[in-house]
């Protein structure tokens, strides 16, 4: 076993991404992500790679376009504001199938807003963000073991699937600092028939575009994309449960919202409330199959989240609002309490909201 390192968030996705065969990383600063820049900045030039601090964040993406055209593993970051302006680059690039991640440390908005953590960019990761009929595979982790570790399991999903993958943490998990295992891993796989890497005169060219101007063809297209999609959500989701054995209330909470929500759990089962909790770690697919399991047992849930209520769609969704959900959230880079968490356990309990 690997020895542990205290590490901040953002800096142990930066070496995780390394260690995963990221040799390509185009970015741009803004708080609360600029360290994941500033620490490729200083280990790229060392071990080979490329970092290159592009001129905006619109520019950033399209690099990551061509990296990951040419079959490189390819990387971005940014925070909020920045993946709006990346938002049209990585419809192209879902367009295109190809793959690569892209990491957004959520600040609050809309707009500029503010610099303090925020679950607000929900929508625009689960719902595609830019225009056309589209998904980004999105993880979300909920410690800096986890911020590390989904880094190379996005990796190999957006190549598994060619589609682009978004690790989607808000603003604490970039911060906040924690022992990390940097787990050593095989080289990536090299073999990428569909990628732009010469044909050596063996091979048909590859044609990477996203424009279709048939509309037949287009429609054929979105198609194929959507029975991959399909696949996708058939074996990709991902979840962890606590306490839910003989659950009656279901917290639902991801990233930081999820640790706060656990000690809210135990609180309640010291209460006497069968309290349990679901965290979702794929948000797309999100985990419907372990959402709806609970329905079957549970009377009521509670959406946690640092929004004004976002996730609580999915989680309605997911169990065809056969049971009444809440939402406890706070928004504005606030974070709700244990306690906060707790009172909303409380009133779900009793039959209310």
């Amino acid at each position: 076993m690997a020895d542990k390192i205290l590490m901040k968030g953002n800096e142990a996705l930066a070496e995780a991404a390394i260690m995963a065969g990221c040799r390509h990383y185009f970015g741009y600063p803004i708080t609360p992500q600029t360290e994941v820049a500033a620490y490729m900045a200083k280990r790229m030039p060392k071990i080979g790679g490329c970092f290159l601090q592009a001129e905006s964040e619109i520019a950033a993406i399209n690099m990551c376009i061509g990296a990951a055209a040419a079959g490189k593993r390819a990387m971005t970051s940014s925070s909020s504001p920045g993946i709006s302006l990346k938002s049209e680059g990585i419809s192209y690039m879902a367009g295109c199938d190809l793959p690569a991640l892209i990491v957004n440390v959520q600040r609050g908005g809309p707009g500029l807003g503010g610099i303090q953590p925020s679950q607000s960019d929900y929508f625009q990761a689960t719902r595609g963000g830019g225009h056309g009929d589209y998904h980004l595979l999105v993880l979300a982790p909920s410690s800096v073991q986890e911020m590390a570790d989904l880094v190379s399991k996005g990796f190999d999903l957006a190549e598994k699937y060619r589609m682009p993958c978004m690790l989607l943490a808000d603003g604490t998990m970039g911060q906040m600092m924690e022992p990390v295992e940097l787990r050593e891993r095989e080289e990536a796989p090299a073999d990428k028939p569909w990628a732009l890497t010469g044909t050596e005169n063996k091979r048909k060219p590859n044609i990477i575009n996203s424009l279709a101007l048939e509309p037949q063809e287009l429609e054929k297209w979105n198609e194929e994309r959507f029975k991959r999609y399909d696949i996708v959500r058939e074996n990709e989701q991902m979840s962890q449960s606590y306490r839910m054995e003989d659950a009656e209330i279901c917290v639902v909470a991801f990233g930081i919202a999820a640790r706060v929500s656990q000690n809210a759990v135990d609180m309640a089962r010291a209460k006497g409330i069968k309290a349990g909790m679901i965290r979702p770690i794929t948000l797309w697919p999100f985990p419907e199959k372990a959402l709806k399991a609970a329905a079957g047992q549970c009377k009521a849930f509670v959406s946690v989240e640092l929004n004004m209520g976002q996730m609580i769609e999915d989680v309605k969704l997911s169990i065809e609002c056969s049971r009444p959900v809440s939402l406890c959230c706070r928004t504005g880079g606030m974070i709700p309490s244990p306690d906060e968490v707790l009172a909303a356990v409380e009133r779900a309990a009793e039959g209310g909201k």
